[in-house]
């Protein structure tokens, strides 16, 4: 009768199972902190912030000849969600409720008058000047009242920002936040408020200077 012959047993050393446990536990620690599971581990390894950012460089100087007229506060309330075909927003996929607020500008262009805009008659007691129209400046957001009210990722997301360089980021929906500030300046008025409003410096700095009669226009 022929004893089947037994594999030799592989042993594996005591320290690579040491090794093994301590990196296992550490990457279970890390998931928890990252996936807010166990979110009193962040008190237990505090981090410090340092800025070592150096000194900032003037790269050019712009001359500017617009006379800001008028400015709008403006909030929106974005809800941006990304699915994935096939399969469940549970494992993939996300949705942030996001609050944006800025500001936004218009302004009058004085720079773009030519000579025929400026007419003061001999006297110098009417003057008519003729301007281009107002115009919207860049939605500016402002960070201090701009903020994610929540986040929702499927776990390969989550898994995914362990690995990331820029987890859990805000471009997107900070992107669409100006878009919608813009469309609404676009439909408050705003340009017609500044112009408004430089008639009435105009007017009041003419007047102070001795014009009697003082006309402004607007045209393209």
């Amino acid at each position: 009768m022929t004893t089947p012959a037994r594999k030799p047993t592989v042993r594996v050393p005591g320290w690579v199972k040491v090794v093994g446990s301590v990196v296992l536990l550490l990457a279970v620690l890390f998931a928890g902190i990252r996936m807010s599971v166990l979110p009193g581990l962040k008190d237990l390894f505090g981090t410090e912030t340092r800025d070592r950012s150096g000194p900032a460089l003037l790269e050019s100087i712009q001359d500017i000849s617009r006379y800001d007229a008028a400015s709008g506060n403006f909030q929106v309330v974005v809800d941006l969600e990304k699915d994935t075909k096939f399969l469940p927003d549970a494992v993939r996929g996300s949705r942030t409720l996001y609050v944006g607020a800025g500001t936004v500008d218009a302004y009058v262009d004085l720079g773009k008058l030519d000579e025929g805009d400026v007419r003061v008659d001999d006297e110098r007691t009417s003057a008519t000047l003729r301007l281009p129209h107002a115009r919207l400046g860049t939605p500016a957001l402002d960070p201090e009242r701009s903020y994610a009210v929540s986040k929702q990722r499927g776990l390969f997301d989550r898994l995914g920002d362990l690995f990331s360089d820029n987890p859990n980021s805000e471009q997107a929906v900070q992107k669409l936040a100006v878009r919608h500030i813009g469309d609404a300046a676009e439909e408050s008025g705003l340009t017609a408020r500044a112009e408004t409003n430089t008639t009435g410096m105009l007017e009041g700095l003419l007047r102070s200077l001795g014009f009697e009669k003082v006309r402004v226009t607007y045209g393209d």
